[in-house]
């Protein structure tokens, strides 16, 4: 298992703020040789503690500018009925991101849309479709001062 320590955890932030990072670029800032840098690297992807590299997409530019987050509660708890929930929601390009939770609800989702209107076709046609989601509960994103996601 690969070691937590100093120089991998600056790796580690490094390429998490810049996967394209030259591994000349990243020995430099972490202060290694590029070779040790890049066995380093290496190790960090066999253990998987790097899973992968991806681009950082804006969704403005991309025409999703309008994001939410909505929690949906199931009336029926069953594994099949949360089965048939996940590929419903994989099969919608608007979720981004879907969360099985604890607590109250079962799900989390993030949902990326152009605007209103296309939530709400959403929220009607997709979501509101799907058997057994019982509550939907929308919190809209108005600004996100901070967004650590990759």
């Amino acid at each position: 298992m690969t070691k937590r320590d100093e120089i991998n955890d600056r790796i580690l932030r490094e390429l998490s703020a810049d996967g394209r990072i030259s591994n000349t670029e990243l020995a430099m800032r972490v202060g290694l040789s590029a070779s040790a840098c890049l066995r380093r690297v290496q190790e960090l992807e066999r253990e998987g503690v790097i899973s992968g590299y991806r681009a950082v997409l804006n969704p403005v530019a991309m025409g999703r500018g309008f994001l939410a987050y909505i929690g949906v509660g199931l009336s029926d708890h069953s594994k099949a009925s949360q089965a048939a929930f996940e590929r419903a929601m994989s099969a919608a390009p608007e979720v981004v991101e879907c969360h099985n939770i604890t607590g109250v609800i079962e799900y989390i989702l993030r949902v990326e849309v152009a605007d209103l209107a296309a939530y709400k076709a959403f929220h009607t046609d997709v979501l509101g479709v799907v058997p057994n989601v019982s509550a939907i509960t929308t919190w809209v994103v108005m600004g996100s001062p901070k967004d650590g996601r990759p």
